[in-house]
């Protein structure tokens, strides 16, 4: 079975750090682009950040200079390290795999759409 497994997030006050890790189950990371998203109840997901199999990179504007993406290939774990949170920054996180769906909507009743996403992970930073 595809799964892919969160962990990391919670609160943290405004210029703190958090990571995030997703670990898969069922296939590697190997042969797959990765994608971390997050949600402010109400939106559709805001696409944050991307790793290729090849190892490149891509942070959303909103995000570059203060999160850093990566993998570890040993572990099957992509991880997104945040510093210098904002309050802005407060949402769900989801890894998705491979990036370019929709995450759930649960406002919407509605499941996540197109390839294999985490359980989603509260993050919130306070002013």
């Amino acid at each position: 079975e595809v799964q892919l497994v969160q962990s990391g997030g919670g609160s943290v006050q405004a210029g703190g750090s958090l990571t995030l890790s997703c670990t898969a189950s069922g296939f590697t990371f190997d042969n797959n682009d990765v994608g971390w998203y997050r949600q402010v109840p109400g939106n559709e997901c805001e696409l944050v950040s991307t790793i290729t199999r090849a190892g490149t990179p891509y942070y959303a504007d909103s995000v570059k200079g203060r999160f850093t993406i990566s993998q570890d290939r040993a572990k099957n774990t992509v991880s997104l390290q945040m510093n210098s949170l904002k309050p802005e920054d407060t949402a769900v996180y989801y890894c998705a795999v491979p990036p370019g769906g929709m995450c759930p909507r649960l406002d919407l009743n509605r499941p996540a759409i197109f390839g294999h996403w985490g359980q989603g992970t509260q993050v919130t930073v306070s002013s």
